[in-house]
């Protein structure tokens, strides 16, 4: 494989061996927690208003890194009008 894609024998082995960066592990216990909030908030939520209630459990994440997730997951918010 290494020859496939060209690189060193210690790069190769490098890469096969490193763990998962800190922000692919928080993102995936985000994409967890979006998901439930999603199906708990019966699809309501969107981008703009999710980052408050994920603030509101603990944690602490920017409104674009929860639209990259929602699209990353195929995760898109319910539209409602509002009654006059």
């Amino acid at each position: 494989m290494r020859q496939v894609f060209k690189v060193s024998r210690s790069t190769y082995y490098d890469r096969l061996n490193r763990k998962p960066a800190r922000l692919s592990r928080e993102d995936e216990v985000l994409k967890v927690e979006i998901s439930s909030l999603h199906w708990r908030n019966k699809g309501r939520l969107g981008s703009p208003k999710r980052p408050l209630k994920l603030k509101e459990e603990g944690f602490q994440v920017s409104r674009p890194r929860v639209a990259r997730l929602m699209k990353q997951l195929g995760i898109k918010s319910i539209i409602c009008k509002k009654s006059e």
